[in-house]
């Protein structure tokens, strides 16, 4: 049986939110993969988690980044 998830889907095992791929998070975000790839390695964008050699994100994070850039960007 096979089942697909969109981001954002809550595994029915747990109540975590599903973990975000770079590549969700790319299209969440509507930014390149490369760009996604690049604030990782420069320690910038939202919380990465490594799982394995996997890098994923957690959905809260992500928002609590995007607050945080988009409050900057209102100061400024």
């Amino acid at each position: 049986m096979s089942t697909t998830t969109s981001v954002g889907d809550v595994h029915s095992a747990t109540v975590r939110p599903r973990l975000w791929t770079p590549e969700e998070l790319a299209e969440y975000l509507g930014v390149t993969l490369h760009c996604v790839y690049a604030w990782s390695s420069k320690g910038r964008g939202p919380r990465v988690l490594r799982v394995g050699a996997r890098l994923r994100y957690r959905p809260a994070d992500v928002d609590e980044w995007l607050n945080r850039a988009t409050s900057n960007e209102e100061e400024g």
